[in-house]
């Protein structure tokens, strides 16, 4: 049987473009929820979109989003996920997709652009790569010989899914103009056109390599906001600390590391 993991985030999808939808903290209750549902019809349809070509296929769906991005409940047809980081062990499935994906942190006019913390990080190198939750989530997929073979949400992070993954079918819901500012795809639109995509993923899974190129051994820097205070970062005899904003991990198992 066929089998496919989604990676979920609720920055991406059409119509959110503001931080106040996405963190609690910052936003209503029903901004928030209102971005859920979003999401949520978005993930739905790349779903409706698998099985049009395998109808009986297992589908898991990871919510990637940190306070939450998805209500179990919304979800159709996909087995819900949640807890720890099930998608550093992805042997045995067919192809990873990304739905709802932002890019890199510090992409121009990339709306709520971000490398795992909005708040605190400023970026990701790995291996003097410049790298965010996209790229480094495919390499670890890419490395159990699993291709990433879809992305929908905005165009510049379709653009970062292409520089990494040339042949990657993308489906773009909305065009950045600032880190709060976009223009959007109706949801419906949104959701036709993350349908289509996802439908010809499937059936190009044997023309879309999985993204192995960044070789271990790893180095991982990550560069911080704002300067670190005392026990603030990660720690031991891996860890490197450069300046007060600035470490360096280093290993050979790209599991091991906080991506």
């Amino acid at each position: 049987m066929r089998s496919f993991f989604i990676i979920t985030d609720l920055e991406g999808p059409a119509e959110v473009d503001s931080f106040k939808q996405t963190r609690p903290g910052d936003g209503t209750p029903e901004q928030i929820q209102n971005a859920k549902e979003r999401l949520a019809r978005e993930v739905n349809a790349c779903i409706q979109g698998i099985r049009y070509v395998y109808p009986d296929c297992r589908i898991d769906v990871w919510d990637g989003h940190g306070p939450g991005g998805l209500n179990r409940e919304n979800l159709v047809g996909g087995n819900y996920l949640r807890e720890g980081h099930p998608y550093k062990e992805l042997k045995g499935y067919d192809a990873l997709l990304f739905v709802g994906q932002h890019a890199m942190a510090g992409t121009i006019n990339a709306p709520l652009c971000h490398t795992y913390s909005s708040r605190t990080i400023a970026y990701y190198k790995l291996n003097g790569i410049f790298i965010g939750e996209f790229g480094a989530r495919a390499l670890l997929a890419g490395l159990q010989n699993v291709p990433t073979i879809f992305l929908s949400g905005d165009d510049k992070a379709a653009l970062e899914a292409r520089m990494f993954i040339p042949e990657i079918e993308t489906a773009i819901v909305k065009h950045g103009l600032g880190i709060e500012s976009a223009s959007h795809l109706s949801s419906d639109k949104a959701c036709s056109v993350i349908r289509e995509g996802a439908t010809r993923a499937v059936k190009r899974i044997s023309e879309i390599p999985p993204f192995s190129q960044i070789a271990s051994p790893f180095v991982l820097e990550i560069g911080y906001l704002n300067p670190l205070q005392e026990g603030e970062g990660a720690k031991g005899p891996t860890v490197e600390r450069i300046n007060d904003r600035t470490i360096r991990i280093y290993g050979d198992d790209l599991r091991d590391f906080p991506v």
